[in-house]
């Protein structure tokens, strides 16, 4: 290899380095405080809910984005830490990851935040259905085993990332229904290649995934 070829080389190397460290260094995006008076009253949202499969490409406002992942799991008692879903002995080991044409991002619940993970579109990557691509944002949840205590066994943790999943999922629903968006939740996941492509440790567990967006008209 000549010395020029050997130099641009390392040239490429090292721009691709300085790109993944400064997407790594990234300081997190804060959210717009969540606005607490939007939506219907909750009996009209359980009578409104529903699953949609199919979804417009209009991107969700940051405020829609904001409330949605406040809903989901955010913090509703700051004092204590307190989220808006229950988990399993207060483990607390759902992760919140958001999927949308603009990269993969993690929900920074504590601050209300995003932290930038990768600058790339994975949305194709978060479920089997077509319909995936369009959505404009794919949560993926994720669980954490460290959290748990260490004397749970494997099996148990799977099970009780599956149960605190589905709290925060069925608030994802009411939201939605009581604002006018569209979801669903998918278990239809080929969850190692997500789990490669979101560079996910061996103690993260990809639990499921859901779209929201704008209902197709």
């Amino acid at each position: 290899m000549s010395a020029v070829m050997i130099q641009h080389s390392w040239i490429v190397g090292l721009m691709f380095s300085a790109t993944l460290a400064a997407a790594q260094e990234a300081p997190p995006m804060n959210l717009p405080q969540p606005q607490l008076e939007t939506g219907m009253p909750l009996i009209q949202a359980l009578h409104a809910r529903k699953s949609t499969r199919e979804f417009s490409e209009e991107k969700l406002p940051a405020q829609a984005l904001s409330d949605l992942l406040w809903a989901a799991f955010g913090v509703n008692r700051p004092e204590t830490g307190g989220r808006t879903a229950p988990s399993t002995h207060n483990w607390q080991d759902i992760d919140i990851y958001v999927a949308s044409a603009d990269g993969l991002y993690l929900f920074e619940a504590k601050n209300h935040a995003l932290k930038l993970i990768q600058e790339k579109d994975i949305r194709a990557l978060t479920g089997t259905q077509d319909f995936v691509v369009h959505a404009p944002v794919n949560l993926i949840y994720v669980s954490d085993f460290t959290r748990m205590d260490s004397d749970t066994g494997p099996e148990d943790k799977k099970i009780a990332a599956a149960i605190d999943t589905g709290f925060i999922g069925q608030n994802v629903y009411l939201y939605c229904a009581s604002t006018g968006l569209a979801t669903v939740v998918r278990g239809s996941v080929d969850k190692d290649v997500l789990a490669k492509a979101m560079k996910l440790k061996s103690t993260q567990w990809i639990v499921a995934a859901q779209s929201v967006g704008y209902p197709r008209k």
